[in-house]
Order: structure tokens, then sequence, then C-alpha cells
């Protein structure tokens, strides 16, 4: 290197970064956003982070404390090449560095899509030398420049994080940074510390406790940086703080610290971290952040017709047959589906069970002889389903094989999970398969290509319903976290097979509801269950901030409707899915004429609209939902058509504003879509881009249209 000091500078017209390089130090990324975007302050020469952060059982941190940057091995390693290309509509940089002592060698690989500002990283390591090097932690991408070098941005900076449990998901929370990282300096100054904010996951689900998604915004600016890792398992880990006046955030997927994770880099080998994203945004706040990482999401996931069609679905289960599917019971609600306008019809769990515990029995995949009598079986039900102009979908819970099932004695012990020597049980009844032995994956490969191929089944709800702890040890000395990521990668490849030799197969991701929601399984998987939320009103925040974690077209919401329900509630539930898709259930068989019109009205108008949602944009009128919020709102925005679905859950104000800045200054008109019986009343003020928006009856729901007028003289 002729110059010690020089600067990558790359990216595109959404989105610029540089990185600093020094012979006698790491490289850095020293910016990152918008073109032209101004940063408060200037980062000293040494502030930033190293562009990767590694720790070995030999080589850890200079400073410890509950992060796992400022590592031995990241400030050691240097500069070695670089190089930029295009790949279609995607920009691409690869940073190489090396360390030469170990032989450790990583390329730094980011993606950007032309026109988004989103950043994809990715780390390869390399084991140039001589020895084993045991890796403990590895960043996907370390990024210490998010509020420049003025140390005054971060007392306006707030931290995103989002809490996900069973029934309750999507739960957003926003404190200020410095609640996390507080000023510590007063007489004397230190830009050192030990404090950051960690959330990490934990076991076999993506996404039980928090979502893998994390931001940090700027209350006064509206500058925005959201971050996503695309990861199927709970091997994950994000941090945020402040170093040398700017904040800093860290993604990873499994570590020593978090989850037991230990990789021996063998020599000559090699070892690829998981795929992490970064939206950035110079205003907007997350409205923008979440419309950018929603173009993202698009933009990187398999093309399959069903993100386009939005086809209706009806499944049997929630608050319907709840795992107690017969002949006798599916009939009437296939022909009930049917009048409703459904357009696939599954049968979701207990359909394979002949006895009284089909939890325990799980794993073969053979259609229930007492459930489903007569010459036909379910195929009699199957049958009816397509007769009624629909198509038939089935539940499988994949991985699971329980320890009644045939299919627990069948196959090896090394196609299970394993710790200790001993195979792993769990949920009272459960083993897990392991989807790297080649005998797992040929078992579910013959089942599904029985229901598809044979059966003519196209849809499969893929479910998930117990996390068997921290992993598999598939051999002496594997750690069970690293054995977790291999089964994790595998599954990929799996599903990847499926849909090669399926490619029009549907299949809805599902653990519990949202406890895998996560964008390496719906970058492959056509739908996302957001819920198993049996509360119509709880079910109004989930249902609203669904798009922050999945687009709108691939988050399935439940709507179940029940004969007791009044006429509002029925319009509550149904109106839950109009911005995303309908999974239609209920006891829609029994409903009186006036609820059941509901019912119909609902997927009608649901029809009507659903081709202008795959290109919508969420945003948040009264901001993100709060989980006991008496109003919500969520609105999807498209060119020239704006859809706004408000709820009022409790008593209070009847009336309230909604903020829509995107329609600042422009003539709107606005249509209430549904139900076409709400009292509601919308007055638009484009001079403050407010809506006034009045619900009379508690609780209520409504579906609006904003369409922007084309101006005088246009």
């Amino acid at each position: 290197m002729s110059d010690p000091h020089q600067t990558i500078r790359w990216g595109h017209d959404a989105l610029e970064l540089e990185i600093a390089l020094d012979e006698h130090g790491p490289a850095r990324l020293v910016r990152i956003g918008a073109p032209g975007e101004k940063t408060s302050g200037t980062p000293r020469p040494g502030a930033p982070l190293p562009l990767v952060e590694v720790t070995t059982a030999g080589l850890g941190r200079h400073w410890s404390g509950r992060h796992l940057i400022n590592t031995v091995l990241g400030a050691r390693l240097r500069h070695r090449s670089h190089r930029a290309a295009r790949d279609g509509d995607w920009h691409l940089l690869s940073v190489e560095l090396h360390e030469p002592e170990t032989g450790l060698t990583a390329e730094v690989v980011y993606r950007s899509p032309d026109g988004l500002p989103v950043l994809r990283s990715e780390v390869l390591l390399r084991n140039e030398g001589e020895a084993t090097l045991h890796l403990e932690s590895v960043g996907s991408l370390v990024t210490g420049c998010l509020t420049g070098g003025d140390p005054a941005a971060l007392d306006d900076a707030d931290l995103l994080r989002a809490e996900n449990e069973w029934f309750a998901e999507c739960r957003w929370h926003r404190q200020p940074l410095r609640v996390s990282s507080p000023e510590r300096s007063g007489r004397f100054r230190t830009t050192s510390g030990r404090s950051t904010h960690v959330v990490a996951g934990q076991g076999v689900w993506s996404s039980c406790g928090h979502l893998p998604m994390g931001g940090l915004t700027d209350r006064e600016s509206g500058r925005a940086r959201l971050w996503q890792i695309e990861h199927n398992g709970g091997g994950w880990r994000w941090e945020c703080g402040v170093r040398d006046d700017t904040a800093y955030a860290a993604l990873y997927g499994p570590t020593d610290a978090d989850h037991g994770w230990r990789h021996p880099l063998e020599p000559g080998a090699e070892f690829r971290t998981v795929p992490v994203a970064l939206a950035l945004v110079p205003d907007g706040g997350v409205d923008a952040a979440f419309a950018a990482l929603t173009r993202y999401r698009r933009a990187t996931r398999r093309p399959h017709p069903d993100h386009r069609r939005l086809p209706v679905i009806f499944n049997d289960y929630m608050n319907c047959l709840m795992g107690d599917p017969t002949t006798a019971k599916l009939l009437p609600l296939v022909d009930a589906a049917a009048e409703a306008g459904a357009e696939y019809f599954v049968i979701d769990a207990g359909w394979y069970d002949d006895g009284d515990n089909w939890w325990s029995s799980v794993g073969a995949w053979e259609p229930s002889v007492s459930r489903f009598p007569g010459p036909k079986g379910i195929h009699e039900v199957l049958d009816r389903i397509r007769e009624r102009g629909m198509v038939p979908g089935l539940w499988l819970e994949p991985e699971a094989v329980g320890v009644n099932s045939p299919v627990a004695d069948s196959l090896p012990e090394e196609a299970f999970f394993r710790r200790d020597g001993l195979r792993v049980e769990e949920g009272g009844g459960r083993y897990h398969l392991d989807l790297r032995h080649p005998a797992a994956r040929a078992h579910l490969d013959a089942v599904v290509d029985r229901l598809v191929g044979e059966w003519g089944v196209g849809y499969l709800k893929l479910e998930h319903n117990t996390d068997p702890g921290s992993g598999t040890s598939s051999h002496p000395g594997e750690a069970p976290a690293a054995g977790l990521l291999g089964h994790n990668r595998a599954q990929l490849d799996w599903l990847d097979g499926i849909l090669d030799r399926h490619p029009g197969l549907v299949i809805e991701n599902c653990a519990s509801g949202g406890m895998r929601m996560d964008h390496a399984l719906l970058s492959r998987l056509q739908l996302q269950s957001t819920s198993d939320q049996q509360d119509l009103l709880r079910y109004v925040p989930i249902a609203a901030s669904a798009p922050t974690a999945v687009t709108p077209e691939q988050g399935a919401v439940w709507a179940y409707p029940l004969p007791e329900d009044s006429p509002d509630e029925v319009a509550v539930t149904m109106a839950n899915a109009l911005l995303g898709r309908i999974h239609l259930s209920g006891r829609i068989d029994e409903l009186s004429p006036e609820k059941r019109d509901l019912v119909h009205e609902a997927v009608a108008l649901y029809k009507s609209v659903r081709a202008d949602l795959p290109g919508a944009l969420p945003a948040w009128p009264l901001g993100l939902p709060g989980w006991e919020d008496p109003w919500t709102a969520l609105a999807l925005r498209t060119p020239d058509i704006t859809y706004v679905t408000a709820w009022r859950r409790s008593g209070g104000e009847a009336v309230r504003d909604l903020d829509l800045p995107h329609l600042a200054g422009a003539e709107v008109r606005v249509e209430v879509l549904y139900p076409s019986s709400s009292r509601a009343t919308a007055v638009w003020h484009p001079d403050t881009a407010e809506l006034t928006l009045t619900l009379p009856a508690n609780p209520s729901a409504v579906l609006l249209r904003l369409t922007q007028q084309p101006s005088e003289g246009s």
C-alpha cells in the first residue's frame, strides 16, 4: 500500500459507505448512509471499530464486559485486497483482511440492491495458518459510526427492540440509548466502557423472546437504522452501545457467550457467518426504515406466484376444530368456506392420528382411519375441497417425531438431536430430527412427495411446536450450538429442494404462531403465521405490527368469527386480516345470516384490493402499536392509494387524528371500504396531513381507502 491512509468509497444513489484503510491498523467503517447525508460531527481517526470482530479460545477481547467487540483479532486484521462488482441489480464489495500470526483471513462481503438504502453483510473466514483456530464469536456486521462523532447526537438516539412471545408477537419498545449506555464522563473524560445493550436468541426458535431485529433512531432528525439477522434458529445476537462518542451496532450468529457455540476452524477450512441486513434512512423515522426493509425483503426472497395472487385460505384449526378433524366435521366447513370465497382449504393438526394423543404419535404422516372412515378415507374430504373449487392443504410438523411413532424406531440414532450420547426428548413426548442426516431428509422428502405428488395437496402448513434446547452433537466434541447451526442450514437446503421439485406448492411457516419469524425462512416460504392468539381484540396489535417482521402479502392473520360474537366483533376479526393474508377460520358454518354476510363482504372486498398489496409499503399513523393501546392503525401505501385499517378497542375518545405525512398537501378522496355498514366518519386535512377519524362503536374497526386526486391544472 503506497499511501498508508486510503479510503474505499462504495455504493450507489441510495447508499454510500466509506472504509478507512491503515497499514498500521485495522480497516474501519467510518461512514454509512445516504450519499451526501450529514452526520453530527466527524469521527476521529481511531474512533470506529474494525470491520470484523472475532474471538477464539486463545484470543479474546482487549476490554472485558458484556460486549463482544474490542477483540484482539479484530484489531490485528489488516487490509489485503478489495474489489467492487455488479451482479445484476446488486452492488457488491468484497474486502479481504488478513492476520499473519494466526493465518486467519476474513473476507467481508457487502451487497446492496440498486436504489435501496439497505446493506446486506456476511463474513467468510479462512484459516491459512498451520494450527486450528477455535472460534467463539464472529460478527456478521460491525458498524461503529451510526451517530457520527458528536456526543450530543447520542442524547437524541432511541434504541428499538421487539419482544415476541406466544400469543403476544411483534411488541416493539423504544428507549433512549443513554439508558443502557449512560454518559460516564465528567471531570475526567472517558470514551471506553463496558455497557452495551444486548439482545440474543435462544434454542431452536429464531424469534422466541425477541424478533431477530433491532434499530436506532434519532428523535430530532428522523434518521433511522433498522437491522435484521437472517437466521432460522435461536443462535443470534445483536448489541448496540456507545464507543468513542458514536453509537455502534454489532450483529452476530451464534456465540459462545450466549449459546455455547464453538467451531474448530482447521487449517484450510472456511466458515461463513449468517447474513444480516441494515436499512438506513436520513429522515422519515421508523416508517421510512421499515419501508426500505420491506422492499429489501421482496428483493431477496424466492419468487413465487403466491406473492402476487394472495389467495384466501381457510384453516380448520383456530377457534374451530382445534386439532380434532373428522370427515363429518370437515364437510360442512368445506361448503361454508367455499361459499365465503376461500380458495385454499387447510386441514390442520390431528388428521394423522387414530389414538387419543396425536402429540406423541406424529412422524409417519399417514391418514387416520378412524377420523376418516369409508373406502376413500381422507380423500373423500380432499376431493370435496377440489369439487368446491379450492386447493387442499395439510398441516405437518416435519422436524418432530413422537416417542410413540414407528419412525422413532425406524430411523438411526444419528438422525435425531442428541446430546451427551442421548436422544433429546422435549415437550412431553417429542424427538427432533437432525436434517443434516441423509436418512432424516430422505424420510421427509418421501412424505412431502407423497402428499404433494400423489395426493395432489397444494399447500403445506409446516409447524414447529417444541424447542429442544441448545442444539445437537452429531459427534463427540461438537458443541450443541454448532450442531444446531448445521441443522438450521440443512433445513434451508431441504426447503429449497422441496420448492425446486414442487414450484407451485405454497408453504406456510409456523412455530406455535410466530416463534420462527425470520427472513432466512421467509426468503423461501410464502406465508408466515403471525400468532396463535385466540382473542380477536388481543390480535389487533399483532396484526398491525406484523409488517415490521414480514411483508404484508406474507403475513397470515387469523380471522375467526364465532356465533356468539357481535356484528362489530365479526367486523373486527375480519378487518384484522384485510391488509395481510386472510386465514379464515372460526365457526363460519354456524353464523347468523347478518354475521355471515359480514364475512362474505370482507372476503369479496379483500379480493378487490389485494392486487395493490404486494407493492404497498407499511406505515403506522399512530406510531408502532402498543399492546394496550385503545386505538391502533396500520397503513399500506402505493404511489396513488393508501389503505388504512384503524381499530378502537376500548372506551375513551371516539375520535383520533391519524398522521399520514406522505400525503401532505394532497387532495384526497376518503372511502369507507369495510364494513359497509360502518358509522365511521373521516375528514382529511391536507395542510396538517392528518385524517380525523370517528369510530362511534366500541370495539370497532374500519378499512379506509385514500385516493390522491389530480391537482388543479395537472
